[in-house]
């Protein structure tokens, strides 16, 4: 039987506000364990909560991003479980009435356009953080994390296979830190995803029995998980074994999800309004001078520079996937430099050098002034494609400007055509072997001359001039 998957994903968010959800503590990432606490996070009696306003707009502002609706009236209710890392035996979250409403993400999926429909978003408060250390029966806690407002994102389960859920975690991503909302950093937690996924037989519209899979903390991880949580299930229906509802955790080093606990349900929580905290209306006012801060989107920024800058659909793709990233190659084009040739020098020798050192653009000492400026220099014939290699890889180590590497080591280019005919005639002389060869019909010989030429003038010499030289002599 063939069957097909059914995905949703419940995203979490980390908010970009300096203190927590609920009182004045740093969100600080990285501190010493239980130095950012107080007696609101940590659950002592007594103590009331203050809402953070500015984790309210974020919310709304993402809702406005996704395309979601913002209803007036919001509610904060509380979800009771037991667990070491939830001091106060409950979280503040949202259940009847979130911030936001349905909305939706547009993905590419084999060159077409496809909605992933979004469900809600809310907010609520994290947990703590349990450590399990030693190998012993004890776990320690760090509450530091405890209060730290984060940002729930609920899918349709419109997704179908796991490569589009990881365009849509790589779609959210990029959107929310469009919008600076969150960071995205999913190795530090930021970003993390529950994976709830059932299988089906092809046709049929009955959803099949679901599993969740928490807190994936990677693409590739994501990816991996639904991989095999799908093929764990099609080989069970397929022995006629039972799939049971339940959680199940992602194992990296055997590349399998494990069984944590049965799955819970909504009433297993008891929720009810938090009667420390009173209702939330938006203001309309307010919503609009939010929406009006959102600025410009990737899905249109990649339209305005397909028309704009007659870029390829592939170049838009990766230039405007990350905010920084569009406005360094729009700094760029208007400081001179051509769109084309900008977009190829920063997605191939500047994402290499970046990748490497893993370091984002804003981080780079290399301005896109320093590019236009070596660009001239291609342009004006002082140095070739070859020697700008080179410059370019300085420029990136020192921050200095591309004049300035030319002259420091010497690497103006040799156009002086009697000097560099002169290196042709010896390299032809040297190779007569490979002279005739070239002239029987073996072409490709060509790129042998041409780089002799380049190695005897260390890279120097024209590439146009060599090229026609060798041509007239060749022939």
């Amino acid at each position: 039987m063939q069957y097909e998957a059914v995905i949703g994903l419940e995203i979490h968010a980390q908010l970009l506000t300096d203190t927590k959800i609920f009182c004045g503590c740093s969100t600080r990432f990285g501190s010493e364990p239980n130095t950012q606490t107080c007696p609101v996070c940590i659950g002592m009696p007594g103590v009331l909560p203050v809402m953070n306003e500015k984790a309210i707009g974020y919310v709304v502002k993402t809702g406005l991003a996704l395309n979601c609706e913002i209803p007036s009236l919001s509610r904060f209710a509380r979800k009771n479980y037991f667990y070491p890392d939830l001091p106060k035996g409950y979280q503040i979250s949202q259940y009847e009435l979130p911030l936001c409403g349905e909305g939706y993400i547009e993905i590419s999926v084999n060159n077409s356009r496809k909605k992933i429909g979004l469900t809600r978003i809310h907010l609520e408060e994290d947990a703590g953080k349990n450590i399990h250390e030693g190998g012993g029966n004890e776990s320690l806690v760090d509450l530091n994390r405890a209060g730290v407002p984060l940002m729930e994102i609920v899918t349709e389960p419109d997704i179908r296979s796991p490569g589009e859920a990881v365009e849509f975690m790589k779609k959210l991503r990029s959107i929310v830190r469009y919008i600076c909302v969150c960071d995205g950093n999913m190795e530090e937690g930021s970003l993390r995803c529950d994976a709830n996924v059932s299988i089906r037989p092809v046709g049929e519209a009955e959803l099949g029995v679901k599993t969740e899979i928490k807190n994936l903390n990677s693409f590739r991880f994501v990816e991996k998980a639904l991989d095999y949580e799908i093929r764990r299930q099609v080989k069970a229906l397929n022995d006629g074994v039972r799939i049971i509802q339940e959680t199940r955790l992602w194992n990296p080093e055997k590349s399998i999800t494990e069984s944590m606990r049965s799955k819970e349900e909504a009433h297993d929580y008891r929720y009810f309004p938090d009667p420390d905290l009173v209702p939330i209306e938006l203001d309309k006012s307010w919503i609009e001078e939010i929406k009006e801060g959102i600025g410009e989107l990737p899905d249109a920024r990649r339209e305005r520079f397909i028309k704009e800058y007659n870029l390829p659909e592939q170049d838009a793709d990766l230039l405007t996937a990350e905010k920084a990233v569009a406005e360094w190659f729009e700094q760029a084009v208007k400081s001179g430099g051509d769109p084309k040739t900008a977009s190829n020098w920063i997605k191939g020798d500047l994402a290499k050098l970046l990748n490497e050192e893993n370091r984002q653009i804003s981080e780079s000492l290399l301005t896109p002034k320093h590019l236009v400026e070596m660009l001239a220099l291609i342009d004006k014939g002082t140095i070739s494609g070859k020697i700008a290699k080179t410059v370019f890889e300085e420029m990136y180590k020192t921050g200095k400007d591309a004049d300035a590497i030319v002259k420091e080591k010497c690497l103006v280019q040799i156009s002086d055509e009697a000097g560099i005919e002169k290196i042709v005639d010896e390299i032809l002389n040297n190779n007569p072997e490979e002279v005739e060869r070239f002239r029987a019909g073996e072409a490709k010989l060509m790129g042998f001359f041409v780089g002799q030429v380049m190695k005897e003038t260390k890279g120097k010499a024209n590439p146009k001039i060599v090229n026609e030289l060798l041509r007239e002599k060749l022939s």
